[in-house]
């Protein structure tokens, strides 16, 4: 019930925002067809906020174990040198794509073994590959933006298939999948038992410390594969500025999507809305020309409050002392 009502009131949240953009742009819902491709600012919003929504869903589950990942920015940034460096030495986009996810998923072997069996509290051990990373993809491309020249690797930020972008396609089924996955079997329940209590499931049996590390090796997927589609959308490498501050806007569309920081409770469905959310307000501060200094401050006054929104103790409290106001009256 309590993850129904977070949905409700993101969606309330969303459509709201929405609504104001209508009123300064009613053209700002307008789909149209163009050479048979679809365009407009929703498709916008849906491609650009596809590398948000795909951080954002390896984040829930490893925040949904209680922990935390500041490391993703940083793979983002390692998998898009690795994509650089191999495209242009002539390797296949196949192999490519491998090694971009392996190097994601290495990453995120690295943070859950740090976490699950060393016991390192979470923000210290990502923070150190936080640090590392942005070194190592410098490394990786020599201090340079590296150019890649590659259309078919372009095409997975920037193409079209049967009308629709390929990013928000492939992001979607991604979501489609996990949601499945973890709703039809049992590792959903796992992910909340270890976050719930990881002492009391431990003693049922449960091997809690394999269930984090999958899923920061998870997360680190889902970085790595945001690093490809970073690259492919610039056709470049950039170290420096590929993935930053990508963390602070998964974890933003996480928590604003129902999940809760202290661990256990999670929401598929909820981090797509929250990520969808960000990205509409990114849309709406640019048509407005919003300068992006400032850019940050709407972003926190917004998701202040949609999670005041979602709070059951707020709602009660309101409640309680309008019913206490009714019957002094």
């Amino acid at each position: 019930m309590k993850r129904h009502s977070s949905l409700l009131w993101l969606a309330v949240g969303l459509i709201l925002l929405v609504a104001y953009n209508l009123v300064g742009n009613p053209a700002f819902l307008k789909i149209s067809v163009q050479d048979g491709h679809l365009y407009g600012v929703p498709i916008d919003i849906l491609t650009q906020g596809s590398r948000t929504m795909l951080l954002a869903l390896g984040m829930t589950l490893v925040i949904a174990t209680g922990g935390v990942d500041l490391s993703v920015g940083s793979v983002v940034a390692i998998a898009g040198a690795v994509c650089a460096l191999l495209l242009n030495s002539g390797t296949s986009l196949v192999v490519t794509l491998a090694a971009a996810v392996g190097v994601g998923a290495l990453a995120g072997g690295v943070n859950g073994t740090l976490v699950a069996r060393l016991g390192i509290q979470p923000i210290v051990a990502t923070l150190i590959l936080m640090v590392a990373g942005r070194g190592i993809a410098q490394l990786i491309c020599g201090g340079q933006v590296i150019i890649i020249d590659r259309k078919s690797f372009e095409f997975l930020a920037n193409g079209f298939v049967a009308g629709l972008p390929v990013a928000p396609l492939v992001v979607g089924g991604l979501y489609g999948l996990t949601h499945l996955f973890l709703r039809r079997t049992a590792v959903g329940l796992f992910v909340e038992a270890v976050g719930d209590n990881e002492t009391a499931s431990r003693f049922a049996g449960l091997a809690a410390a394999r269930v984090k590390i999958l899923a920061y090796v998870f997360c680190g997927v889902c970085a790595g594969l945001t690093g490809v589609l970073t690259a492919a959308n610039i056709r470049a490498a950039d170290a420096n500025r590929a993935g930053e501050n990508a963390e602070l806007d998964a974890i933003f569309a996480v928590v604003v999507g129902g999940t809760a920081l202290t661990g256990g409770r999670f929401s598929i469905l909820g981090t797509f809305l929250g990520a969808l959310l960000i990205q509409t307000l990114a849309a709406t501060m640019y048509f407005r020309g919003v300068p992006p200094a400032v850019a940050p401050v709407p972003k926190a006054l917004l998701i202040l409050a949609v999670s005041l929104l979602q709070s059951e103790k707020l709602r009660t409290w309101i409640a309680s002392h309008w019913r206490r106001k009714e019957g002094a009256v």
